[in-house]
Parts: C-alpha cells; sequence; structure tokens
C-alpha cells in the first residue's frame, strides 16, 4: 500500500501570500497537487499537513473537490520534517511505501508519481528530480564569480519522493535524535547511507515560489488539457 503526505504548512515568505490558495487553471494550487495523487492508481490515502489556523480553509477547498483519499488534515509544525513527522504519525498501519509532496507544486502528473513509486518498489527509496542544463558559478560573498560547476550528474530535487515506511521512520528518528535539520526527505535518509535513486522527470514540476510562477503554471495545465 502506498500512502501520501502532501505538505502543505509552508509560510509563502517569498510570495507574499498563501500560495496554495491561488487559483490556476480553474482550482487552486493546493487542489491540483491533491488531484494528481488521488488519480494516481497506486495510492490509497493522502495525508495533508496544513498550517494550524487554515486547517478549516483546507477543509472547505477539499471537500469542494469531493476527493476520496484524503483520509486527514494535520497540523504541521515549524519546520519541514517536523510536518512530515506529523504526516508520518496518522498513516494507516498497513502503509509499506510513503510519498512526500510539495503541495506547491501542482504540475506533477500521476504518471510521475507511478514511476518514481515502481523504482521505490525495487531500491527501497526514490525521488523524482530534474536534470541541470544550466551553467552553475561559484561566487563570493560580494556575488564576484569565483569559479565553475561541473553540471555533469547534478540533479535538482523534485517530489514526490517516496520510500519504504520503515526506512522513512527511522532516518527521521535519527534526524531528531540527533537535532539536524534537513530541506528534504532524501536528506534525512542519506544519513542512514541507504541507496536513493533519482528518477528524472522530462515533464515541467517546478515549485510555485514567486507571483510570476502561477501565470506559467496555469498556462501549462492549459497546454495539457489541450492534449
Amino acid at each position: 500500500m502506498l500512502s501520501a503526505i502532501i505538505v502543505a504548512a509552508g509560510g509563502s515568505r517569498r510570495m507574499g501570500f498563501d500560495k496554495l490558495f491561488a487559483p490556476i487553471a480553474g482550482k487552486s494550487v493546493l487542489a491540483h497537487s491533491v488531484d494528481a495523487f488521488e488519480r494516481a492508481d497506486s495510492v490509497a490515502e493522502i495525508i495533508l499537513v496544513a498550517l494550524p489556523d487554515r486547517q478549516d480553509e483546507v477543509e472547505k477547498i477539499l471537500r469542494g473537490e469531493n476527493f476520496k483519499k484524503v483520509r486527514s488534515i494535520v497540523a504541521g509544525g515549524e519546520r519541514r520534517q517536523d510536518s512530515v513527522s506529523a504526516g508520518l504519525e496518522r498513516l494507516d498501519e498497513s502503509a509499506r511505501y510513503v510519498a512526500v509532496h510539495d503541495a506547491a507544486r501542482p504540475l506533477i502528473t500521476p504518471q510521475q508519481i507511478e514511476r518514481v513509486y515502481e523504482v521505490s518498489r525495487t531500491h527501497g527509496a526514490a525521488a523524482s528530480a530534474e536534470p541541470v542544463t544550466d551553467t552553475l558559478k561559484h561566487a563570493d560573498v560580494d556575488l564576484a564569480v569565483t569559479g565553475s560547476v561541473d553540471r555533469h550528474q547534478l540533479f535538482a530535487m523534485q517530489t514526490p519522493q517516496i520510500f519504504e515506511t520503515g526506512l522513512l521512520c527511522e532516518a527521521y528518528r535519527t534526524v531528531f535524535d540527533q537535532n539536524i535539520v534537513v530541506t528534504d526527505e532524501v536528506s534525512a535518509v542519506e544519513r542512514l547511507g541507504r541507496k536513493i535513486v533519482l528518477v528524472p522527470n522530462e515533464d515541467l514540476n517546478f515549485k510555485i515560489t514567486y507571483p510570476q510562477d502561477l501565470p506559467f503554471a496555469e498556462f501549462v495545465l492549459n497546454q495539457r488539457s489541450q492534449r
């Protein structure tokens, strides 16, 4: 059984407003992210982690979309790892695998979810990622270029990131025991020395971060709907 934890407890500081409630292509950013997991055949349940003071609004959105797989809406914590841990506590006991996804990535597709899941079933840990194609540079504190970065075999991490449930729980126990801060689940599992396989995503799956990302995401979704 595959369960999904969708993390919707960020502060949207760079956006200036809660980006997850922004409308794109007919529904909210949050609803698009949940919808992809709702349509993924392998996903049996969805746990949504929200800001404590926005849970009622989140529930209203989900009820309006009539999602069938959302089992719980739980309050998130101050850090991402706190929010994911809160979601892990609410998983069904039969959840053998767990996917963690950023609600701010509304362009994820059911097809990519299934691809990452298949790889995780073979290796125990897998994550969606995008090959880096830009030229990368090191810079000093004054933003003066100090050197180049070889982009060969460099990837920008995305979500979902999917793991054997026991593995991810163990990784987070280690993170909290050692008082470490991690920015994603791969970073937590890496500390156990476990192999994590990347699944290149050939479709757009960027994170909504700035206001200009919203019209671009809407354009992508409208183009997909016309195919």
